[in-house]
């Protein structure tokens, strides 16, 4: 029987006591955003440093206490990350006004140099572009030059590797081949370039916070799918609403979310208990997004194409006769925020 396991934690993940060193193969995350004011009384919380300084108006001194928090917390993944394994953390750069100066604080940047002093390789990182349509976004002094502000509509997906290659062995090499993507995935996904709409952020009925700052569930489905493989254990130590884990589920792979919000986490764990259709929807979906694909190819194309060995479609390249795609058949609740994920083959593919 083919399984994952979900698990939900509500504390910080400072100290994953939990987890054991070298426990995870990939880390999956957006964390609160350094001098974005709406996470100014959270770092405040955690960081007398940061309180004081805001309170002060030592605005750099505020940001390199932010940052000195949120690297508490990258110390501790680095602990539990598998060597070879990888790091994706969506972080945007901030825009304030502080005092009567307009200025930027470079979130990537900082987060870029903490990693490389830990020994990781930087790799090439994506610009997640997000769609706008508001009509005043331009910042500043309107038509009149030099007074006006180039407006942020992305956001980083940095990605990290704890030392070289992974190298995989017997079964780990048949379930990478299963958890191949499919030819023109691969090229939508590891462009450098992200058009993908926001989700919502909205909490109604919360007595925290108003804003989930969450992430849409395409960055992390696509980032598990990306960089693990069918089997891998994912982490999100800044969880929130659980979007990763939402993944991981319509991915099989297992995860662990910690956040310290208990109101995010029970909306969390409502979500993963209800999410069965939704998941397998999405691995429907991307059937049905092959299916026409190879409608478009022209007849010389597609009479070249593979089999694919399991559902019998025709696929573009020889590492795609592999993929094995999974539908969901049970998601069982073992505790408070803990589930249990069953798969079984799915036969839409066929």
């Amino acid at each position: 029987m083919v399984q994952s396991t979900i698990k939900i934690i509500n504390h910080t993940s400072a100290s994953m006591k939990e987890l054991d060193a070298e426990s995870v193969d990939l880390i999956v995350t957006s964390p609160p955003y350094p001098m974005i004011q709406m996470w100014d009384e959270c770092f405040s919380e955690q960081n007398t440093e940061v309180k004081d300084a805001l309170e002060r108006e030592e605005w750099r001194k505020a940001f390199l206490a932010m940052h000195s928090t949120l690297n508490t917390i990258w110390h501790e993944c680095d602990r539990v990350l598998k060597k070879n394994g990888f790091v994706c953390i969506n972080i945007g750069d901030a825009t304030r006004t502080c005092g009567d100066m307009f200025q930027l604080f470079s979130n990537h940047t900082k987060i870029i140099s903490t990693f490389e002093e830990m020994g990781y390789s930087v790799l090439p990182d994506i610009h997640w572009r997000k769609e706008t349509t508001a009509p005043n976004k331009f910042m500043g002094s309107g038509m009149y030059p030099a007074g006006a502000y180039v407006t942020y509509e992305h956001e980083y997906i940095l990605i990290f590797r704890k030392g070289g290659k992974r190298v995989f062995k017997s079964k780990e090499k048949d379930a990478r081949r299963q958890s191949a993507y499919f030819w023109e995935e691969r090229n939508n996904w590891f462009s450098d370039v992200w058009n993908i709409k926001g989700t919502s952020q909205t909490i109604k009925n919360s007595d925290t916070r108003e804003r989930s700052a969450a992430f849409p569930f395409e960055i992390p489905y696509r980032l598990v799918n990306m960089y693990s493989v069918y089997g891998d254990t994912v982490l999100d130590p800044f969880g929130g609403l659980s979007t990763t884990a939402l993944s991981c589920i319509a991915s099989n792979r297992n995860c662990i979310c910690y956040d310290t919000d208990t109101v995010l986490c029970d909306l969390g764990t409502k979500q993963l208990e209800n999410s069965k259709d939704y998941a397998n929807a999405i691995v429907n979906n991307r059937i049905k997004n092959h299916m026409a694909f190879l409608s478009t190819l022209p007849a010389e194309k597609y009479i070249k194409c593979y089999i694919n060995k399991e559902h019998g479609f025709k696929v573009k390249t020889r590492q795609e006769i592999d993929i094995l795609l999974y539908k969901i058949s049970t998601i069982a609740k073992n505790n408070q925020r803990e589930f249990v994920v069953t798969y079984e083959k799915n036969e839409k593919a066929q």
